[in-house]
């Protein structure tokens, strides 16, 4: 057996359970990765506490305030998943206690947020810091990845990048946290969303020089789950027209769209390539395959190849087999265990740098909406 890394967990809900749950199934991995162990949990809400405990005999610590995990010498790093309005002074306090971070989106309620944890990593160098994004590592996805590596596209001609939803088109679903500007933020749909449509782009140097948005607060009341309504004042819907260069420094546009109200759409997260030489396209609509059309001729047809199980970080499961949600949140996590041995990894996890970049464009497409105009990005 290989290392070990002992993690605490802050945010029992959601995604601290699929955390848990991929620790569980670490045996699946076939290569030489450390190995993740829950010693710890966090949560306000004490009945989330009893499903780590029941499946977890390896957990030591239970607590209501996070910093009783901080203080634990047997914790190495820790996994964060709290409301957005959370984001600044926990990671910041995670950081400087010297543990490990993966958190999640959007790293920071807003810029100046964002801005003060980065200062906080800067002050760190020996943490290794991530923000959660699992979808690239879906292997078509990543198949998309190795021909825009390869060069195969050519001349990048646009990029369409985004990750809808459908559920609040139910108008009769109660409000929660991520409608509610003071706990999920300015950006709405951008700030819990967007991220997850950046990092490809971000990561093949595709990154914004202006944008102009189109941002719709379209219902702006819900039921409170008391009888009554509340105030529902986030953006549902973003659509984003950035211009971007390619290696060679021709312009090309990149489309962002972010929506929580996309007819059709359940976990909708997609990207488009189109080039002079090719185009690529993977949605998580068809999640086992990779789609490419040659641009050669007066016509054109686009291909599918169904690609299986084959992930980035190779598994015990045959390559004939489907792969799912659940499979790329272990490729997400092996991802950042070995960026924390200091291994190379062929396609990390969303850095910090990067969210500094995202937070920038949201930031900028705030101003945009609001002025009606394009708007400069300035790094």
């Amino acid at each position: 057996m290989g290392k070990t890394i002992r993690f605490g967990i802050i945010g029992c809900g959601l995604m601290g359970r699929e955390f848990a749950s991929a620790s569980a199934r670490w045996c699946h991995l076939t290569a030489d990765i450390p190995r993740p162990e829950i010693v710890g949990i966090c949560d306000t809400n004490e009945s989330s506490h009893k499903w780590f405990t029941d499946n977890f005999p390896s957990i030591k610590t239970v607590a209501t305030d996070y910093m009783i995990l901080l203080g634990r010498k047997d914790i190495d790093a820790i996994y964060c998943a709290l409301p957005h309005v959370l984001h600044e002074q926990v990671y910041i306090d995670v950081i400087r206690s010297g543990k490990h971070l993966l958190g999640e989106k959007p790293f920071g309620i807003d810029k100046p947020a964002n801005d003060r944890i980065l200062e906080a990593i800067r002050q760190n160098p020996d943490v290794v810091v991530r923000c959660a994004s699992e979808f690239p590592y879906f292997p078509a996805c990543q198949m998309l990845i190795r021909w825009l590596r390869e060069d195969r596209c050519g001349r990048i001609l646009e990029v369409k990048a985004g990750f809808n939803h459908a559920s609040d088109l139910d108008v009769t679903k109660p409000v929660n946290w991520k409608r509610k500007k003071a706990i999920n933020g300015e950006y709405g749909c951008m700030g819990d969303l967007g991220i997850h449509t950046q990092h490809v782009p971000f990561r093949m140097g595709w990154i914004p020089k202006n944008v102009y948005a189109f941002l719709s607060d379209i219902v702006t009341t819900r039921p409170d789950g008391k009888g009554g309504t509340a105030p529902c004042d986030t953006y549902d819907n973003a659509t984003l027209v950035c211009s971007c260069n390619d290696k060679d420094g021709n312009e090309f546009p990149m489309f962002i769209e972010t929506k929580r109200m996309s007819p059709g759409s359940t976990n909708d997260w997609y990207l488009r390539v189109t080039g002079m030489k090719a185009s690529v396209y993977f949605t998580s609509d068809d999640a086992n395959a990779f789609h490419y059309l040659y641009s050669e001729g007066k016509e054109q047809a686009w291909s599918r190849v169904a690609i299986g199980n084959k992930p980035l970080f190779p598994t015990i499961t045959g390559d004939i087999f489907e792969f799912g949600f659940s499979d790329s949140i272990l490729q997400m996590w092996a991802s950042f265990l070995q960026e924390i041995e200091g291994q190379s990894v062929g396609f990390g996890c969303f850095t910090p740098v990067e969210t500094h970049i995202s937070h920038t464009l949201l930031t900028a497409a705030l101003e945009s909406h609001e002025t009606k105009r394009a708007v400069d990005i300035v790094l």
